[in-house]
């Protein structure tokens, strides 16, 4: 029984392939002397022997390059990653790599000075709409009605800019919060 490593010659195509070239010449004809026949069929028996050899040196080698491979401790999975690595390093080196990463590098470039010249742009007309009459109208009321609330609340009514009365009135909001009134009034008798 013959124990043979599968290598990457299958021996069964091989025979059938064999097989079929030897049914398509025909030995029978008459056109064959009988020496004819003979010398094909020697020929054709030592190209079977070679094939053999060869199926074998092949398996031998498979198994040597498998062994040398190991001694190496080059696994699977190594190769597998240097391949990729190098198959990245030749898609990097590529003109089509490089022209596709020059165009997105300008279309960022271009993309972000697009959206500097917005931003000025809305920071400059929030500033013109800050300074403009009807603005300028709405702060006072609104300080206006902020003064004339923390008056009639107990505040002291000093007003001041817009920006004041709002950071007041957090602060004023932090420290009187409704929890601590709420207990204060729980810890009376019930």
């Amino acid at each position: 029984m013959e124990t043979r490593q599968q290598g990457f010659l299958d021996s069964g195509s091989l025979r059938e392939a064999d097989e079929d070239m030897a049914s398509e010449v025909n030995l029978n004809s008459s056109t064959l002397t009988e020496e004819e026949r003979e010398e094909i069929q020697q020929e054709l028996a030592k190209l079977e022997d070679e094939i053999n050899t060869l199926k074998q040196v092949l398996s031998s080698k498979e198994k040597q390059h498998a062994e040398l491979k190991q001694k190496l401790g080059i696994t699977p999975l190594s190769e597998l990653r240097n391949n990729f690595s190098r198959g990245w390093h030749d898609m990097q080196s590529s003109t089509a790599y490089k022209r596709t990463s020059e165009t997105l590098s300008t279309a960022g470039q271009r993309t972000s000075a697009a959206f500097n010249t917005f931003s000025s742009t809305i920071t400059r007309k929030i500033g013109d709409m800050r300074n403009s009459p009807s603005f300028r109208s709405f702060e006072e009321k609104v300080e206006t009605t902020v003064s004339t609330l923390k008056t009639k609340v107990g505040g002291t009514g000093t007003g001041g800019s817009f920006e004041e009365v709002l950071s007041s009135a957090a602060n004023a909001s932090s420290h009187d919060t409704p929890t601590n009134s709420f207990m204060a009034s729980s810890e009376g008798p019930c």
